[in-house]
Formats: structure tokens, sequence, C-alpha cells
């Protein structure tokens, strides 16, 4: 079956009903994305198909996220190659609204706030980021409910029976701190959904895959690739059940001149808080996550690994 395209949340519960009814569906999972999609988001999308009867696909480049007008006006805008990836992943149908159907009276009034875990890390950098991706988070978990069989109406579940679709979001873990707070806001606020952390996906040379990296040179990108390996450096230590020495991982990315560091931390994977054991010089048990953030020549990147030992 083609992939579908609607550009209206009428016709996205219209045909979210009509595929569930063909298909004889119990379960839909949308993807939520900003479009200029590569393999991680093709390796989300063959997820939610794998896991779900019927699959939706948002694009929809959010102008509430982007503190800077020229990185939001510069934004890659590449409908027609994100839909053929999405179709070759088996998604049954892209959510591409305009900006005038997502915030009809302009941006929204009421907006959701990220708290102090939004606060910090990428939040620190870039202030209002979180409360933006999060507010257009919340539009589209709701808008990519599962339609019912009953004429303009809306019903779901999460799996626990009662005869409705379950419903299912799917995210990726390169951008931990989006998925602890997307976690955090389905939980403080009752979201009837289930959220999928999907890992990260990586190029040959472990750069973690994003649509920002087309905006490298070839030499910037090979400079970026010490980033994925100040985090393989403390994997290995905590695999090793070794103190992670953060500091040699430092080290490794601050020899690189055309690297500049905004931080490396080790930190709770829930809360993103640093970790109270001094993990740098006593052997390293439990589980962490090692968080970077860095700009390449103009561009920011951000990885993670998890840690356990």
């Amino acid at each position: 079956m083609a992939i579908r395209l609607v550009t209206t949340a009428a016709s996205l519960r219209a045909q979210s009903r009509l595929l569930l009814t063909q298909k004889e569906g119990s379960s839909q999972g949308l993807v939520p994305t900003m479009g200029a999609l590569h393999e991680g988001h093709a390796r989300l999308a063959r997820t939610a198909v794998e896991q779900n009867d019927v699959v939706v696909a948002s694009i929809f480049v959010n102008p509430l996220q982007f503190g800077d007008a020229a990185d939001l006006d510069r934004y890659p805008r590449t409908l027609q190659d994100d839909m053929a990836l999405l179709e070759a992943q088996g998604v049954d149908l892209v959510f591409a609204p305009s900006l005038e159907e997502m915030y009809p009276d302009g941006q929204p009034t009421v907006r959701i706030t990220s708290g102090r875990l939004g606060e910090k890390w990428e939040g620190a950098s870039r202030p209002g980021h979180f409360d933006g991706a999060l507010t257009v988070v919340a539009k589209l978990l709701h808008l990519g409910i599962p339609a019912t069989g009953l004429p303009g109406a809306n019903a779901f579940v999460t799996g626990s029976g009662g005869g409705l679709p379950a419903y299912r979001a799917y995210f990726g873990q390169k951008d931990a701190q989006q998925l602890a707070l997307v976690r955090q806001m389905v939980a403080d606020l009752n979201f009837p959904v289930e959220i999928v952390g999907v890992p990260t996906l990586r190029s040959a040379d472990g750069l973690a895959l994003s649509s920002r990296n087309r905006f490298l040179s070839a030499e910037e990108r090979e400079a970026a690739l010490v980033l994925s390996r100040a985090l393989r450096l403390l994997e290995e230590r905590a695999n090793a059940r070794k103190p992670l020495e953060v500091e040699s991982a430092l080290a490794l990315i601050e020899s690189q001149p055309l690297v500049e560091l905004d931080y490396l931390e080790v930190v709770d994977p829930r809360t993103l808080e640093p970790l109270a054991e001094n993990c740098r010089e006593t052997p390293f048990r439990g589980e962490a996550l090692a968080i970077v953030a860095a700009k390449v020549g103009p561009v920011r990147l951000i990885d993670n690994l998890p840690l356990s030992s």
C-alpha cells in the first residue's frame, strides 16, 4: 500500500480510522520528526512498523524550539525525499501540517514548561528550546491518538485491553535530554501513550547520525569523531569496572582544535543529574549516561552513550 500524505488534523483522524479499520489494527505508532530524515530516522520508523499495525510519521519544522531565526530558515525541507525514506520502511501515513494548522492563532499562549530538567545541558545553551519542543510534542501526541470507528471521535488505551488501539510514540536515544523530558511530561500529565526510546544509529566510523552532519565540511566531520571516541573511552573503563577518568576523555576532545567543547559529563540516565558517586577516582558501578555537546566549526553536535558495569 502506497504511503499517504495528510496536512490537517481532521484528515489525520479520518485516515487513521480508515487504516485501522482496513487492517483490523490493534495498535498505532507515531514517529514525530522535523524532516531532513536520515538512516537514524529510518530505524525509528522500522521499529514502529515492527511493533504496530498502523504507523504515522509527522514532519513539522517547529519554530518554537529555534532560538535563532537563521537556524530555523536553513533547516532543510526535503518532504519528497523524506516520504520516500518512510515509505521504504513501511510507514502508512505522513502528517505534514502547515504552520497555520499547528498554530492557527500564531504562537501559542499556553505552552509546556520543561522545568529544571530543561534548563541544564542543552537547555542552558539553548534557552526555551525544550519548552518549545515539549509544546509541539504534546500537540503531536494528542493529534496522533488512534482514531476509533466512531465518527468524529478519538479513543485510546496503552495496551491494557478494552478493544481499543494501543498507542506508542518513538524517539531517538541520541537526543537523550529530549527523551527524558518527554517521558517525564507523559508521566506527570498522564498522557495515554507508551514512549519507546530507540538506540542511536552511527556511521561506520562512530559518528552519531544527525541532520546537522550535512553542514560539516570533510575536515570538520573528521574532527567530530573525537566526540564518539571520548564516549567510547568512558564506556571501555565502565565495562572494566575501573575509574572513569573523565579527565582523559576531556583531554582527548580538547586536543582537537576544530572542536569547541560545551560539556562532557556522566549523569543519571533518568534525571540527568551528575552522578553523586565520584566515579572519576573510584571503580565504576551501576548504570549511567555519558553525555557530550560541542561545536565543530559552525555546527553544534550532541552525543551520548549508556554506561553499565
